[in-house]
Order: structure tokens, then C-alpha cells, then sequence
């Protein structure tokens, strides 16, 4: 994750790197199980944009079915740890430090895009840049898939306005068909071991 949500009584980071000072609760050191599920049901395809992707855990699990796999993030330090994963386990991934709001600068396309918990940390203006870049290095009939907190989290852990479906339609409106908004959770290494979610599924119309 780029930027996530703050537990109770965290500090607020100053910069991305601050996030990754020591571990963050979402840095589970495996693919989060949801996004492991939609490996397995093969339909995680061509080339692979990780947005947000912190430490690289779903890039790599992107690499590791033979895919062409990008992850992008703003915080240098945790890229550096993708980094050094991707050579641990001998698997071609490609790690760049980029803004995600400014996804369409990357000039490129890509068939499938994941988004881990970096959907719910944007709001107004910052989320609209950040749906319109997803849009632009999606190619037409490629899929989106988010995982992001809910409504349904109860705790005070996650981001201040939790996304509700709502949210979705309003961000998701144009050029975008919502295939699917399932209950899912997050999991994380505090207590109380995962968060709420939505795994959204989407395609590029």
C-alpha cells in the first residue's frame, strides 16, 4: 500500500517512507487471501499493474504465475523490500516509484490492475485522479480488482470515511462496469487480525 489507513493512536505519517519505519500492520509478509483466491481462479491475466504496492507481496504473486508484473508506490523504502523479495525468490518484477494519482503518466497499458488498500485512502479530488489514471493504463475489457475497508468495519482501525457502495457506483460511473462488490476482509498483524472490506471486481468498458 502507498498510503493506508492508521490504527488507533497512530501518529499520522509525514511522508510514504514513514509508513514503512517498521513493519505496518497491513505488511502480512503473503498475498492478502483474498487477492490469493483470485490467483488461484486464474483470472489474473497479461500484464499486471500492482497500484500501491508497498513490499510487493501481489506483484510478485502476479510474477510468480508467469505474468508480465509492475508494482508502483511512493514510498521508496518499501519498494526497496519488494525489491529484494523479487531477487529471493528469483521472480521477474518490475518496482517503480510513481505516484498513483499519475498513473496515466506511465504511459503504458495493462490487461489487470490490483488495488490492496490503496482505494480507501483517496478522497474527493485525489480519488477522481486516481479513478481516471486507472482508467487510462487499463486497456478496454481489462479488469480492476480492489480490496478496500468498508462501512461494515465497526472499529476504529481504517481510514476516517470508510468506503461504502455508495462510494463505488459514484467513483466507478463512468467508463467502468462493477461485476461484483463481495464482503471480504483485510488482514493485518494487530489485533483484531483483519478489517472489513469489499473486493470489488471491475472491467474497463
Amino acid at each position: 500500500m502507498t498510503a493506508s489507513p492508521h490504527g488507533p493512536g497512530a501518529a499520522v505519517p509525514r511522508t510514504p517512507d514513514d509508513l514503512y519505519a517498521t513493519p505496518p500492520p497491513w505488511d502480512i509478509g503473503r498475498p492478502q487471501p483474498a487477492f490469493a483466491a483470485l490467483a488461484a481462479s486464474g483470472v489474473l491475466r497479461g500484464r499486471v499493474l500492482d497500484a500501491g504496492c508497498g513490499t510487493g507481496e501481489h506483484t510478485l504473486l502476479a510474477a510468480a504465475l508467469g505474468l508480465d508484473a509492475t508494482g508502483v508506490d511512493l514510498a521508496a523504502r518499501a519498494l526497496r523490500t519488494a525489491e529484494g523479495k523479487a531477487r529471493e525468490r528469483a521472480l521477474p518484477a518490475r518496482f517503480l516509484n510513481h505516484d498513483a494519482r499519475e498513473l496515466a503518466q506511465l504511459s503504458e497499458e495493462f490487461d489487470t490492475v490490483l488495488d490492496c488498500g490503496l482505494f480507501h485512502v483517496f478522497g474527493g479530488e485525489d480519488r477522481s485522479a486516481y479513478v481516471d489514471g486507472l482508467r487510462a493504463v487499463l486497456r478496454p475489457g481489462g479488469r480492476c480488482f480492489v480490496l478496500c475497508i468498508s462501512d461494515r468495519e465497526r472499529g476504529r482501525w481504517g481510514p476516517v470515511h470508510k468506503v461504502t457502495r455508495d462510494d463505488l457506483d459514484t467513483a466507478f460511473a463512468d467508463g467502468w462496469r462493477i461485476d461484483a462488490v463481495e464482503p471480504s476482509a483485510i488482514d493485518i498483524t494487530t489485533e483484531p487480525g483483519h478489517v472489513e472490506a469489499w473486493l470489488v471486481s471491475l472491467t474497463r468498458t
